[in-house]
């Protein structure tokens, strides 16, 4: 129990001093000292509570989520026939009133008709409903109405996407630790510490992304076009900017046949070789890529549209198939606005609009405050420990304190090496943690003592001292551990950040007053041979 081989000692000794030197440069912010460029800095990152930044409360519109339902029921009842019963005839199919119908021409191919499309219908959910209720009227009429169930359970799926979104998103402009939370049926928290201007966040954020490709209706004129007027089978989509559509405002293309992107595996902001503007370079994947080489096969010397968020950016000939899987998007870009269209493209289109209903900058007074008071509190409780610690136990005492600063120091460093937050509840967790380093020294001073009274001698009474305290020091930190891990798992933002550094605190100060102290007293034991112990 008391055998430190030097191997063991040297790994502790590291170990100790590895964490604490990572604990230097967050030292030297905290006291406004400057770090030297040439060495390495990891550093604790301070939440928005301490170091300010931005908050933003985005919406969602559950209506809009409804509308792409019907647009997208509506091409897979197209298609759905199409492939499965080519021989049924159909009329138009109608998303009015919020329904997806169509008229079957003969009646005895109704039967059919619902059976081919049965199956774009499923369970929503636990609910025990369908997401679609079919229904038949007038004999050859069949109509798809959307349940409240499936709308529900569609808008849930499009904001836990659309938080997915939000997060690759900011994680791509290299912000720490973002807080990043859905509140309520349709809004999303957004707070980024550290960022003082949220213009950049707030336009990244506010783009959909939403990319598609369409093939333009070259049969459409331009005075149809200026009075909203589309050929069967198209729509009217309107020009970015004047320059895009050269004069023009909108542009009319086919609403069925074109690609999406949802299907890029990369995309990044590159220069045009012919004349070194900014363009955005896309990748796509396998199967997209086959569906772009067939689009641009298909259809040489023709125009396709390049429609982002419902607005053309260009309309580009096809001089030739894009074979390749890869091309270009170009438009009036600067490289700030091209570098931000392909980090909204790589993290993926959003699946609804996103508007911006709160906004506001946190100062980082408010959080020097906090940190300034929790230094004191920290430090003052930190003496007041160590004053009556060194008084009861004296030396054992000495190695209390010892074992508490390391402690501290090694908290502070691990969090750097982690990239981990500090929040002000974290600042709590952390004087909690000193605390817990402090216990578990008196539960082995008072054990020590307790096997000396019994008559042991100073080594037995040592080592069963250490070995008895310790199940109850174990026992102790492995519940603080359970109940820590399900706060960071079942808790959000500040609550996550408590139960990280109160994790990180129960092990180092295990490791610290349990194992570091027993090596310091094993070594003194070995040294001085003590006939007696002053407990």
């Amino acid at each position: 129990m008391l055998d430190f081989p030097r191997w063991k000692q040297t790994f502790y000794w590291l170990l100790a001093a590895v964490a604490m030197l990572a604990s230097l440069p967050s030292l030297a912010t905290f006291a406004n000292l400057a770090w030297p460029s040439s060495l390495p800095r990891p550093e604790v990152n301070l939440g928005l509570d301490l170091a300010g930044g931005s908050h933003i409360l985005l919406e969602a519109s559950p209506d809009q989520v409804r509308r792409q339902r019907l647009e997208a029921m509506d091409e897979d009842v197209r298609q759905r026939l199409k492939q499965n019963a080519p021989d049924v005839r159909i009329g138009d199919v109608s998303t009015k009133d919020g329904t997806v119908s169509f008229m079957v021409e003969d009646a005895a191919q109704v039967d059919k008709a619902r059976e081919a499309v049965l199956p774009l219908t499923s369970g929503a959910g636990v609910t025990g409903q369908r997401d679609w209720d079919i229904q038949m009227l007038d004999g050859t009429r069949i109509v798809l109405t959307p349940t409240q169930a499936g709308i529900d359970l569609a808008v849930s799926q499009a904001m836990d996407t659309a938080t997915e979104v939000v997060r690759k998103r900011i994680d791509a402009l290299g912000t720490r630790e973002p807080t990043i939370i859905r509140q309520g049926a349709d809004r999303i928290v957004v707070q980024v510490p550290g960022l003082k201007d949220p213009a950049a966040l707030k336009s990244l954020l506010g783009q959909t992304a939403k990319l598609e490709f369409k093939l333009v209706d070259t049969t459409a004129s331009q005075a149809d076009i200026a009075q909203g007027i589309a050929p069967p089978g198209s729509e009217i989509v309107p020009y970015a900017d004047a320059q895009s559509g050269g004069g023009a405002a909108a542009i009319a293309v086919k609403r069925l046949g074109g690609i999406k992107g949802d299907s890029l595996t990369n995309a990044q902001q590159t220069n045009d070789q012919r004349n070194n503007q900014p363009v955005v370079s896309i990748t796509f994947d396998q199967a997209g890529g086959a569906k772009f080489a067939k689009l641009t096969t298909e259809n040489v010397n023709k125009p396709f549209a390049i429609i982002l968020d419902g607005k053309v950016i260009s309309a580009p000939n096809i001089n030739e198939p894009i074979l390749g899987g890869s091309a270009q998007i170009s438009g009036n870009f600067t490289t700030e606005s091209a570098n931000q269209l392909a980090i909204a493209l790589r993290s993926g289109a959003l699946p609804v609009d996103l508007k911006v209903v709160e906004e506001r900058s946190v100062g980082p007074d408010l959080g020097a405050d906090s940190i300034k008071k929790g230094g004191i509190a920290m430090l003052v409780g930190t003496t007041a420990l160590a004053v009556f610690i060194l008084f009861t136990y004296g030396r054992f005492g000495v190695y209390a304190c010892c074992a508490l600063i390391v402690n501290v120091l090694m908290i502070l460093g691990i969090m750097a090496i982690a990239n981990t937050t500090l929040t002000l509840p974290g600042i709590a967790g952390f004087v909690l943690t000193i605390g817990a380093a402090v216990d578990a020294n008196v539960l082995i001073n008072e054990r020590i003592r307790e096997e000396r009274h019994r008559g042991r001698r100073v080594v037995q009474s040592v080592e069963m001292g250490y070995k008895e305290a310790s199940r109850a020091i174990f026992d102790a930190n492995i519940t603080n551990v359970i109940a820590a891990a399900l706060m960071f798992f079942f808790g959000s933002g500040p609550v996550k950040g408590f139960a990280v550094v109160l994790v990180i605190g129960i092990i180092t100060s295990v490791f610290t007053a349990v194992t570091m102290t027993r090596m310091w007293v094993a070594n003194w034991l070995r040294r001085a041979r003590p006939s007696e112990l002053a407990l």
